[in-house]
């Protein structure tokens, strides 16, 4: 087990979601990097949507009272492992006593610290994610606090090539558009609104969250006798809505059906670069279509898979 000695800002235990409850109105909630959590999981030897730490701005402290491996993905969160510097995107071996130090992030927001086997703490719905407007999920239902005590649900102390399992896997631009697919409802903006969204230039507000990424910039025009308003239906991750002509990204944590019009999602692959983003940031938008997306998420699935043989030295037959 683990004890948190500093909780930091919004750390919170995730996994990869609670799936199949939305039509009883439960969000999905998990990771909001899953490509992160991913990583994380492979380098210590789990499923890739096993539950983990997620480190939000502010990283934690923890003390290993029983020797575990973990990695830590995502944002670069400048780990010490009893005061010396580590890698991130590589598996350690903590032996127990050692106090690992996650500090504030830098080149992303968002980061995962992953444990082998997992915490032993009891799924809600088939899901450890933490729902903190909820109460229920993770530990008890809410963001991790100095003293919490995590305990391993099953610690290993082997993995293969431990001293190499590392992930190198290529980022994209920092300046490169969020890649998105339009509609579900882009015949409720104009084509000029579509262009804007296309071409303009958005900022993350403060008013971001778990649930959405509240965006600002060049006003987004609705098609004629439209007003962004729909009958309500199903809200996926990385879905654009757009109230008053401005884009609501929804993110994990996000209602499960909704009444504004959507003029795009998010293709897969980006996003977690999305969930990267921290208040200031600016992002542009480029339009793939259905099946350029399909070819992407694909490719983002099979570097996975091939991150997984290369460590654990076996044959991917699909």
């Amino acid at each position: 087990m683990l004890t948190v000695l500093k909780a930091g800002m919004m750390t919170s235990v995730q996994d990869g979601g609670r799936l199949g409850w939305q039509r009883f109105g439960v969000p999905v909630c998990g990771a909001m990097d899953l490509g992160a959590l991913a990583v994380a999981n492979i380098l210590a030897g789990n499923s890739e949507t096993e539950a983990a730490l997620e480190l939000t701005g502010a990283g934690c402290t923890v003390r290993f009272e029983s020797p575990n491996i973990f990695a830590i993905s995502g944002a670069d969160f400048s780990p010490q492992l009893n005061k010396q510097p580590i890698e991130t995107n590589r598996a350690y071996l903590a032996k127990k006593g050692d106090i690992l130090q996650l500090g504030f992030a830098k080149n992303g927001f968002r980061g995962i610290l992953a444990v082998a086997g997992g915490f032993d703490l009891p799924a809600v719905m088939g899901s450890r994610s933490t729902y903190v407007k909820g109460g229920f999920g993770g530990l008890c239902g809410r963001l991790l606090k100095d003293g919490d005590v995590l305990p391993f649900r099953d610690a290993q102390l082997w993995l293969p090539d431990l001293g190499n399992r590392r992930a190198d896997l290529p980022a994209a631009p920092g300046d490169a558009p969020i890649r998105v697919v339009l509609g579900p409802q882009q015949d409720s903006f104009s084509p000029r609104g579509i262009k804007t969204f296309l071409s303009g230039t958005y900022t993350v507000t403060a008013k971001s969250d778990r649930m959405g990424y509240r965006l600002q910039g060049p006003a987004i025009e609705y098609a004629q006798g439209k007003d962004g308003n729909i009958i309500s239906d199903g809200i996926v991750m990385g879905a654009v809505q757009v109230p008053s002509g401005q884009p609501i990204v929804m993110m994990a944590d996000r209602q499960t059906t909704g009444g504004y019009a959507k003029i795009a999602t998010i293709i897969t692959p980006d996003l977690g670069r999305m969930a990267q983003l921290a208040a200031g940031q600016k992002i542009r938008f480029a339009a793939v279509a259905q099946d350029e997306a399909e070819s992407l998420v694909l490719a983002w699935r099979r570097q996975l898979r091939d991150l997984r043989a290369q460590l654990d030295d076996v044959e991917v037959l699909w």
